[in-house]
């Protein structure tokens, strides 16, 4: 019994604890040779140990470079009984030109930890060819130039599109446009964005409707998602997705445009390590897009109703109060639309309750191709009159449900009960607006003319002056 416990504590000090202790987690970012030559590659490589690679933010842009396709490594070693395991993701950047670039000091998050770089000094020389002494420069594959290779342009799986999710809308009524590059799971052409920067803004002058109110999603990194179309599935490379509400009638013509690729041609004649590539561009044109807008239903409000599919959310603190105190009262609108355009009711009560301009606050989320939020309305309400009221009698709020293609009310379903004395007479007191007012009951309705009443006023002036100096010259006689 004691030799067996002994084994199974040297089994535990020297194998599982060693293990345990070496499962450590850690971040790094390793920068690659900082002289190359116009021809190479500069690398940055971001490396997790002992914990899979989940997500990770993007690499940083380099002046004077464009990156060119990442690759991935992992590897597990066992030393003394030590199990260590990393994964890595190489970023390589292709120089555009030589002279000596800068990359400043930069942050990758990876799986929620920072690994931090002070940047670096790159110089950029003249290309660099293989040493023709080298004996098996042929078997590697760096024996022959590029220029004397044959190479050949795979046919690509891919396509560039601008889609929305409507092709119809009410005016008023949201659409969500997308702007990507799809590329088949099936795909062997080698592909790189070029500039999208650059590009995208020169697109998005000749796609954005004038006559649209924008909520822009703000695509920061572009980052493949998966998706299913007509029973293929492709990667989607998002560049740009923004919903648009049209503010008249006018259709939307989305005309076709084009998009710039990096595609590179692969040699006849592969090396050791694989197949050479020569860069190349390829443009890919996007289809015309149209979407028709409609007129509302008519309505008397149809010119002023906000456009979506809303709900009612409404807060009181009590539904007892008293006469002369005031209370918040908040009528909140949740849902999908265009938050912004939301106006607020215009309550009516006919002066039994004072209710003063309201407080509002707005909160707009962007995600999953919808618009979507609350616009919260806070109104100080001060009862003037005992009684029961009815507050869905005073606010209550018009819209057109895009859901249901009809007219719809919010309506509050809350009542309160008022007591304690009425205050309308201290309100009419409180707004008196003086004697001058008061005089307008003895004062005559009959119309004077201006000219008459000047001419009086003249007349009246030299009477004055008149006396004056005739009680001058009595004095000065005296």
């Amino acid at each position: 019994m004691l030799k067996s416990n002994k084994f199974w504590f040297l089994v535990i000090t020297n194998v599982f604890v060693p293990w345990i202790l070496a499962w450590g987690q850690g971040v790094s970012v390793e920068l690659g040779n900082t002289e190359i030559g116009s021809n190479q590659m500069f690398q940055i490589t971001i490396t997790i140990e002992n914990e899979r690679l989940k997500e990770y933010s993007g690499f940083p842009e380099i002046p004077g470079f464009r990156k060119s396709g990442t690759s991935s490594s992992s590897s597990t070693n066992i030393v003394n009984n030590k199990v260590s395991m990393s994964q890595s993701i190489i970023q390589n950047y292709y120089p555009t030109g030589e002279g000596t670039f800068t990359l400043k000091p930069f942050t990758i998050t990876i799986n929620g930890k920072e690994a931090r770089s002070s940047g670096a000094t790159i110089k950029v020389g003249a290309p660099i060819s293989a040493q023709k002494s080298d004996p098996f420069a042929d078997f590697w594959g760096f024996g022959k130039r590029n220029e004397n290779k044959e190479f050949v342009d795979v046919k690509e799986d891919a396509f560039f599109a601008i889609s929305t999710n409507k092709n119809e809308v009410y005016v008023g009524e949201g659409f969500t446009t997308s702007i990507a590059f799809y590329v088949s799971l099936k795909n062997k052409a080698r592909m790189d964005f070029y500039k999208v920067g650059d590009q995208l803004t020169e697109i998005l002058k000749k796609v954005k409707p004038s006559n649209c109110w924008e909520e822009n999603f703000g695509v920061e990194s572009i980052n493949p998602e998966y998706v299913t179309i007509n029973g293929k599935q492709y990667r989607q490379y998002k560049i740009y997705e923004a919903s648009f509400y049209p503010l008249n009638q006018q259709t939307i013509k989305i005309p076709s445009v084009g998009l710039k690729m990096v595609k590179y041609k692969e040699s006849k004649t592969p090396s050791f390590f694989g197949r050479d590539l020569k860069e190349d561009y390829k443009v890919f044109y996007s289809a015309p897009k149209t979407v028709r807008v409609k007129e509302l239903p008519t309505h008397p409000l149809r010119d002023q109703v906000s456009v979506g599919d809303y709900r009612l959310e409404e807060k009181l603190g009590s539904d007892k109060f008293r006469t002369g105190r005031s209370f918040v009262y908040e009528f909140k609108i949740k849902g999908e639309g265009n938050i912004s355009a939301i106006k607020e009711p215009k309550p009516d009560t006919k002066g039994k309750l004072t209710i003063y301009p309201p407080s509002i606050n707005q909160k707009i989320n962007r995600a999953n191709g919808t618009v979507y939020g609350t616009k919260n309305i806070q109104y100080f309400i001060e009862p003037q009159e005992p009684g029961e009221y009815h507050l869905g009698d005073a606010f209550q709020w018009v819209y057109f449900n895009s859901r249901l293609k009809k007219y719809d009310t919010l309506r509050s379903e809350l009542a309160i009960q008022v007591t304690g004395e009425s205050k309308k007479n201290s309100y009419i007191a409180s707004n008196d607006m003086g004697s001058f007012y008061s005089s307008l009951e003895t004062e005559s309705n009959e119309l004077q003319s201006l000219q008459e009443q000047s001419w009086m006023r003249y007349v009246t002036y030299a009477g004055v002056t008149l006396l004056l100096i005739f009680t001058g010259i009595i004095v000065f006689k005296k």
